[in-house]
């Protein structure tokens, strides 16, 4: 029994399902997966979660916790470009496991990235939700706290409360937009991806290049804060807190691996478009990082929007940036919300077509030529969650459920390797297995340091999962039915 369990999908089957598969449009170029991978990281953790773990955790120091988060990614990214390259299928992390692992951790793994991409879409949406709201403020207009607002929140010691909030209507809107958007084609997707890319990306380098001149030296002295006496509260033990609190920021380089069947070259693409977001978002983290630091004293930025506090800190010459701020942070987590919504259902196409979910979906519609029904349920859903939970909560399954597929992915390199040496690799992972080793380090510890409730949520989700895959997915799947 326990050897069906882990029945492994030949890697010759794969290539020649991605070979022969047409219905996917194949349209995505380097640069298209490039900005898909820069549209799906930066978003909450630079506009949001940089100004917080500096005020809470790393003062300054913060930008040695980008450089040391950012190692991490790296390792598992450097992984995930390995497999995009051998294995170019829309799976991403489901399918590399398929491969090297096993059936039953396939679907764990298929399962798990639920928490990553449809999560993660419905925490973004959440944090759109917040800037939208305080951007629409400043022109009088006034959206009600109980229409923009979570009606469940959980109190760690009160447990799961009502707050009076009805739902969170912006934050549900945001997710049925990009749902259409999806549906209607990934060519569209991409162009509008671009475009947003661009908008963010124009912005924070207009915050860097301007910010510079008003940077006051004395904000970032000191620049590592003593320790507080307790674990994690500035010193180095600060820099390291910081680096997991922030690693969020880094979250979305993965997505890319999911549009492996609908890139033009994707053996050779994919390992550009993975890389490159990962190292021009790494880039732009710690110079924001430095200017944020330099125009307000780290204590002052606990706050939701530390970028739009550092603008109004550099006085009348910089006013004018605010708006610009505020739009590219709603542009920014827009892009993320549409890439994330843009991953899940080709993790469910692919999970179907190996019969371990319905039929249905993987269909594909006839005009569009999308998987419009993974798609439309994937939305519907993101769109309830988003309005129902509020962003602590999410956002930590998210971290989780990311961790895992990164720990995961990092495992099966090393696994590849041993079992078929002579494989083809048109990109290979350097350094195995020390850096799939680092990957797996990195990730654990992350995981580690997360509350216990959210690893109990972690648990059931996987219950729950492994009752569907025993019940439907273990009796129609095609690999065991051969």
């Amino acid at each position: 029994m326990f050897k069906d369990l882990v029945v492994r999908k030949p890697i010759d089957q794969l290539m020649k399902e991605a070979a022969n598969t047409r219905e996917l449009k194949r349209v995505l170029g380097p640069l298209n997966l490039t900005t898909l991978g820069i549209g799906a990281i930066i978003g909450a953790g630079i506009f949001v979660l940089t100004g917080q773990a500096a005020a809470q955790y790393a003062g300054p120091a913060i930008v040695f916790s980008f450089i040391f988060s950012g190692f991490g990614a790296a390792m598992a990214a450097l992984c995930y470009a390995e497999f995009a390259s051998t294995v170019p299928i829309s799976g991403s992390a489901y399918t590399y496991a398929y491969a090297t692992l096993g059936e039953l951790f396939a679907w764990i793994i298929g399962w798990d990235l639920m928490l990553e991409y449809l999560f993660g879409a419905s925490t973004v949406a959440v944090g759109w939700s917040g800037y939208v709201v305080s951007f629409l403020e400043d022109f009088g207009i006034i959206v009600p706290s109980y229409l923009s607002s979570a009606p469940l929140t959980q109190d760690p010691v009160l447990g799961w409360q009502t707050t009076g909030a009805f739902l969170n209507l912006p934050a549900m809107f945001i997710v049925a937009v990009m749902t259409v958007l999806l549906v209607i084609g990934i060519k569209e997707s991409a162009v509008f991806n671009n475009i947003i890319v661009l908008v963010k990306i124009s912005v924070l380098i207009l915050f860097i290049t301007f910010g510079i001149a008003y940077i006051k030296t004395g904000n970032w002295v000191p620049f590592i804060p003593p320790n507080t006496g307790e674990f994690g509260h500035f010193g180095l033990s600060g820099i390291l807190r910081g680096a997991g609190v922030i690693f969020f920021a880094y979250f979305g380089f993965d997505a890319v691996s999911t549009a492996a069947q609908e890139a033009r070259n994707p053996k050779k693409d994919m390992p550009i478009g993975i890389i490159s977001s990962l190292a021009i978002s790494t880039v732009l983290y710690i110079a924001v990082s430095l200017v944020l630091t330099g125009l307000v004293k780290y204590d002052q930025l606990l706050v939701p929007d530390p970028i739009a506090v550092a603008v109004n800190a550099a006085g009348p010459g910089l006013f004018w940036l605010r708006p610009l701020v505020k739009i590219g942070a709603i542009a920014g987590l827009s892009s993320v919300v549409l890439v994330l919504l843009l991953s899940q259902p080709r993790i469910f196409y692919t999970m179907a077509k190996d019969g371990l979910l319905p039929k249905r979906f993987a269909s594909i519609h006839p005009r569009f030529k999308t998987p419009y029904v993974t798609t439309i349920l994937t939305g519907i859903i993101a769109m309830f969650v988003a309005g129902l939970f509020p962003i602590e909560i999410l956002g930590a399954l998210v971290s989780i459920g990311t961790l895992l597929a990164f720990a995961i992915v990092s495992a099966s390199v090393i696994v590849l390797r041993r079992t078929q040496p002579d494989l083809p690799r048109p990109f290979k992972t350097p350094f195995v297995p020390w850096v799939p080793i680092f990957g797996m380090l990195f990730s654990f510890t992350q995981m580690i340091a997360l509350p216990v409730d959210t690893w109990l949520r972690l648990l059931i989700w996987m219950a729950i999962g492994l009752v569907i895959y025993f019940s439907y997915g273990r009796k129609h799947s095609k690999v065991q039915n051969m």
